[in-house]
């Protein structure tokens, strides 16, 4: 095998791009550990799409995520014959351990890092590089959308990374408590005190925070409620 696996060896970008598969892989937790799910995409030599994957991991680090993908993307590799693979990731420490630049101190990680390598061996060439997040939207995609089906989500509005991880505490609708000031009076009882309302039950919920928003784990609330975030 030749390439760049070992000996941090950049690609060469005087070399023919003919016959090098190129695969870019992303994974993520939301929590470290939290919910994790990784997603790869994987272009032919004709810069087409050959596949995507993508799956949910439960609850593991973000880094086992990112080995992950990789992992994924070698197997898919090796199960279709392919035998030059190209690999870009944005996950520098998976890179330079790849690389043979940084050592896999974590008992976590050092087996899927293990079977990276094996797998890595079994082709012609394997090369694996760094990119900045920005060159890796799409499997950063698929990866959350891996973790929206894990978590019971709908698919469509992935978030990803790592959040405070709040518990919203429901307070009532705000149709309730337009109701309640609706009328120009206000009812009382027999002893002439004003007949509140009861207050309605408090919901606890779990959920984390992306962009400003915050994206419940399980359950759902009605628009118009008003809540409490606790942040954890």
């Amino acid at each position: 095998m030749s390439g760049s696996l070992f000996g941090g060896l950049a690609p060469d970008p005087g070399k023919s791009a003919a016959g090098w598969f190129t695969g870019h892989c992303d994974g993520g937790s939301r929590g470290n550990p939290g919910p994790a799910g990784f997603g790869a995409i994987i272009e032919d030599p004709q810069g087409r799409v050959a596949a995507r994957l993508s799956e949910y991991l439960g609850k593991q680090t973000n880094n086992y995520a990112e080995y992950s993908g990789l992992v994924a993307v070698l197997k898919w590799a090796a199960e279709h014959g392919v035998k030059r693979l190209r690999v870009v990731s944005d996950s520098e420490l998976m890179v330079k351990q790849m690389n043979g630049q940084y050592k896999v101190a974590n008992p976590g990680l050092r087996p899927l890092w293990e079977e990276a390598r094996r797998l890595a061996r079994g082709l012609d060439s394997f090369q694996m590089t760094h990119t900045l997040r920005a060159g890796n939207t799409e499997a950063d995609r698929l990866a959350n959308e891996a973790m929206d089906r894990g978590m019971g989500k709908l698919v469509g509005g992935g978030v990803s990374g790592a959040g405070a991880v709040p518990r919203l505490a429901s307070q009532g609708s705000a149709s309730q408590g337009s109701a309640s000031q609706a009328g120009s009076r206000t009812a009382h009882s027999d002893s002439g005190r004003p007949n509140h309302p009861p207050k309605p039950e408090r919901v606890v919920l779990d959920g984390y925070v992306k962009d400003g928003v915050v994206h419940l784990l399980e359950g759902e609330l009605p628009d118009g409620i008003f809540v409490k975030v606790i942040r954890e």
